[in-house]
């Protein structure tokens, strides 16, 4: 059997036409990610990572483009989600409400520790979503194609 030289010029010119529409979609569909770390009692140190947050989520909104924003609390920097302490707990509740592609991570090593130090419960605020470990959140987000930010 002989493949007509036409014939396979066509077959690999789709096949090409493919690969490159491919490559064009999966670049159309990259989701920007980032995981923003607290780890200070500090109020600047909040505000900033929420500053942060609020400046990246507008930039890419402005360039029509999607991003993801995780904000990974351990150490004294629980303080920022807990509701008996926090100093931007309202500015924390009306990011959430303005925007959907935001999550905040509160760290269960720290939250233990907290309570273990205070023989109280350790109240969060309703925003915050627990991970066993905000470190190794951390890292797991940096795996899964998180940049990572420090204010």
């Amino acid at each position: 059997m002989t493949l007509n030289p036409m014939r396979a010029v066509a077959r690999l010119a789709m096949a090409t036409a493919a690969l490159i529409l491919g490559a064009h979609m999966a670049l159309a569909e990259t989701v920007n990610k980032v995981a923003i770390h607290v780890d200070e009692e500090s109020i600047q140190t909040m505000n900033m990572a929420l500053n942060n947050a609020q400046n990246i989520a507008a930039y890419y909104e402005e360039q029509g483009q999607d991003v993801i924003i995780e904000i990974v609390t351990y150490g004294p920097g629980l303080h920022m989600l807990r509701s008996d302490t926090s100093p931007v707990a309202q500015r924390i509740s009306t990011m959430s409400l303005e925007m959907d592609n935001i999550s905040f991570s509160a760290c269960l090593n720290t939250v233990e520790a907290m309570k273990q130090k205070s023989q109280k419960d350790v109240p969060l605020l309703s925003e915050a979503v627990v991970v066993p470990s905000g470190a190794v959140r951390l890292m797991e987000l940096q795996q899964q194609g998180y940049a990572y930010l420090r204010p």
